[in-house]
C-alpha cells in the first residue's frame, strides 16, 4: 500500500512510500499520526497548511462485516483540534482496493476554480466542477454517477461545505448510491470546501483486493467473528430497529435531550421510537425499508430507508442522533417532519447533530417555538440561502449560542453534544469532556454499562476504558456495532485477523487497547501543541449547576477525575 499526495493548488499528484511510524496504524490512529507529523498545530484549519485525509482502517478491504468504514480527518475548523470522522458506505472499500494507505489533499487553490478529483488505477486527474457548484448533495451525486458510472465510490460536499460552514460534513455513497453516509462531525466539509474540491471520485478495479499474508487464516478468523456477531442478541435489535432503538433506553433513563437540552424526558418519545419507526416503514412498504445495509457484506444491516407515504425517499437512514437532536430536542414528535429535516441537512451537507443543536439554541433564543416543524424547516432554508442567520446556524451550536446570546449551549471544544444527556449518563459526560475529538458519543458511549449512571464515582474509569476501545475500533475501520461481535468472540480474534492480513506475528490479544491508547495519546499531543489545556476538558459550566428534569441531575464528576483520566 502507499500514500497518495494530491496538491490542490498545483494539481499535481505523487505516490509516496508509507513511513515506518505509519505502517501499523489506520483510520483514526493514522489520521492523528499524520496531523502530528505534518500539520502545524496552530495552522488555520481552512488555510493551505491543513491537510484533508482519507484513511481506511487496518481491517478495511475484505468485506469483513461492519469493518469497511472510511475515516476522514484534518484539523477541525469547529474545535481547532484533531478531528476524525468516520462513515459507512462504499468509500472505505474503494480506497483500500486502490491500494491506498491514505489519501492526503494538500495546500489550497490560489484561484476560484472548483474541481472533481478522480482517482483510478491509471492515476489522478482534476475535472472541472462548474456544473456542480451550488447543487445539493442529491442532485450532485446523481450527476456524478451519470458521469463516472454507477460503480464509482464518491465523497462530496453540499452547499454548506462550499460556504465553509463549520457544521459541514462530507457525504459518502452507500452501497445503493445514496449520498447519505456522512463523515459529519467537526466541519471537515468546510475544509474540503476551502480546497475547492466538490467531490473525490474513487474508481478501483472491481476485482482488486488488498493482499492477505495468510488467506486461509484470515477466512477462519472471519468465520469465528461472524458467528459471534450473528449470535449476539444486540445484533437482532439493531437489525430490526436500527439506532432508533436507543430512543426507549434514553427515555427510560431520563437522558433524551428535550427542548434545547432543558429536559431529559420527552412526552412524545413513543411516536419517534424505534418501534414506531419500524412500524411506519413496514406499513408504507418499498421503497421504505426498516432494515438496510449501508456497506457490502454487513450482517447487522442497522440502516433503514425512509420514504414518504407517496414513495419519495427522504433519507437513508433516519438515525437515533437525528431523532434526538432534530426531534425531541426541538419538541417535534412527528417522524415525517424529522425525516424532512434530515433530508434538508443531507442535501446541504450538514451534521444533523450540530445543526439540530443549533436549532435548539435558536429555540432557546425565541426564534423557534418548540414543536414547530415548519419553522425549523424554514430555518434550514435560511442556511441554504446563505443569509446571516443561516450562516450562524450552519456554523453549529457553539457559534449560534455566541451570536444569539444563549448561555445554555450543549457543546464541548466547540462541538455539539449528541443525544445522550451527560448530566444523567455521567460516564458519557466524561467522554464528552475529555475526548480529544470534542463532544462525541462514538468516542465512548457508556449507557450500556451496568452502573448507576447518576453516581459520579467511577465514571472517569468507565469512560477511559470505553474511549480506549472505541479509538481502537476506529483505527481498525470497524463500526461501533462490530464491537458486539469482537466482544463475544475469543479474545485473540482481532490479533488473528491482523496477523493473517499483514503477517504481524507479534500482535496479541491486547492489540485493540494498544491501538486505542496510542491513538488517544497522539490526539492529545496534537491538541496540546494547538493550545488545549485541562480547561478544555470540561462540560459547559451551566450543566454543573442547572439540573435536568426528571432526574434533577447536574454534572458533578470531580474535575480531578477529568484531569487525571489518561494519566495511567
Amino acid at each position: 500500500m502507499h500514500i497518495l499526495r494530491v496538491n490542490t493548488r498545483t494539481r499535481e499528484a505523487r505516490v509516496a512510500a508509507v513511513p515506518p511510524t505509519w505502517e501499523r496504524l489506520g483510520g483514526r490512529g493514522l489520521i492523528a499520526r499524520i496531523l502530528l507529523d505534518e500539520v502545524p498545530p496552530h495552522a488555520d484549519p481552512l488555510g493551505p497548511k491543513n491537510i484533508l485525509i482519507w484513511a481506511p482502517g487496518l481491517l478495511v478491504g475484505h468485506m469483513l462485516s461492519s469493518c469497511d468504514r472510511i475515516s476522514i480527518g484534518g484539523k477541525s475548523p469547529l474545535t481547532g483540534g484533531v478531528k476524525e470522522s468516520n462513515a459507512g458506505g462504499s468509500t472505505g472499500l474503494a480506497v483500500a482496493r486502490l491500494g491506498l494507505k491514505a489519501l492526503l489533499l494538500e495546500d489550497r487553490p490560489a484561484d476560484d476554480r472548483w474541481s472533481v478529483i478522480v482517482i483510478s488505477p491509471e492515476g489522478v486527474r482534476f475535472d472541472p466542477a462548474d456544473d456542480l457548484v451550488g447543487l445539493g448533495v442529491y442532485a450532485a451525486a446523481e450527476r456524478l454517477r451519470e458521469r463516472y458510472g454507477k460503480q464509482a465510490a464518491i465523497s462530496l460536499i453540499g452547499p454548506a461545505g462550499e460556504m465553509r460552514l463549520r457544521a459541514a460534513g462530507i457525504q459518502n455513497l452507500d452501497r445503493d448510491g445514496m449520498p447519505t453516509r456522512i463523515s459529519a462531525r467537526g466541519g471537515l466539509g468546510a475544509v474540503m470546501g476551502s480546497k475547492q474540491v466538490k467531490a473525490v471520485v474513487f474508481l478501483p478495479d472491481p476485482k482488486a483486493k488488498p493482499p492477505l499474508a495468510d488467506p486461509a487464516a484470515f477466512r477462519e478468523a472471519q468465520k469465528i467473528y461472524n458467528k459471534a456477531l450473528l449470535g449476539h442478541p444486540q445484533t437482532k435489535v439493531y437489525h430490526d430497529y436500527g439506532t432508533a432503538a436507543m430512543t426507549s433506553m434514553t427515555s427510560h433513563f431520563g437522558s433524551l435531550p428535550t427542548r434545547g437540552f432543558s429536559e431529559g424526558y420527552f412526552e412524545g418519545w413513543e411516536s419517534i421510537s424505534g418501534e414506531a419507526l419500524r412500524e411506519r416503514l413496514l406499513q408504507r412498504g418499498k421503497p421504505s425499508l426498516p432494515t438496510h445495509a449501508c456497506m457490502v457484506g454487513c450482517a447487522i444491516q442497522c440502516s433503514n430507508v425512509y420514504a414518504t407515504a407517496d414513495g419519495e425517499i427522504l433519507t437513508s437512514p433516519l438515525e437515533y442522533e437525528t431523532i434526538g437532536l432534530m426531534g425531541s430536542n426541538l419538541g417535534i414528535d412527528d417522524l415525517d417532519t424529522i425525516a424532512r429535516l434530515n433530508h434538508e441537512a443531507n442535501d446541504l451537507g450538514l451534521d444533523t447533530i450540530d445543526t439540530g443543536a443549533a436549532l435548539g439554541v435558536a429555540g432557546r433564543a425565541g426564534l423557534l417555538k418548540w414543536g414547530d416543524g415548519e419553522k425549523a424547516l424554514a430555518l434550514m432554508e435560511e442556511i441554504r440561502r446563505g443569509t446571516a442567520l443561516g450562516r450562524v446556524l450552519g456554523s453549529g451550536a457553539a457559534i449560534a449560542g455566541k451570536v444569539l446570546g444563549v448561555e445554555q449551549v450543549p457543546a464541548v471544544k466547540g462541538q455539539a453534544m449528541p443525544a445522550y444527556e451527560p448530566r444523567v449518563i455521567k460516564g458519557t459526560g466524561v467522554t464528552y469532556a475529555t475526548s480529544p475529538q470534542g463532544a462525541d458519543h462514538t468516542a465512548g458511549l457508556t449507557i450500556r454499562a451496568k452502573v448507576d449512571h447518576l453516581n459520579p464515582e467511577g465514571q472517569a474509569a468507565l469512560s477511559r476504558k470505553v474511549q480506549i476501545s472505541m479509538a481502537g475500533y476506529d483505527t481498525l475501520g470497524a463500526c461501533i456495532f462490530a464491537g458486539f461481535g469482537f466482544a463475544a468472540a475469543p479474545k485473540d480474534t482481532i490479533a488473528r485477523l491482523l496477523r493473517a492480513r499483514y503477517g504481524w506475528d507479534d500482535v496479541d490479544e491486547n492489540i485493540l487497547a494498544d491501538l486505542g491508547r496510542q491513538t488517544i495519546m497522539l490526539e492529545r499531543e496534537f491538541n496540546r501543541r494547538a493550545g488545549f489545556t485541562p480547561a478544555d476538558d470540561r462540560l459547559p459550566e451551566w450543566m454543573t449547576r442547572e439540573s435536568v428534569p426528571p432526574t434533577g441531575a447536574v454534572f458533578d464528576v470531580p474535575e480531578k477525575d477529568l484531569d487525571t483520566i489518561f494519566d495511567r
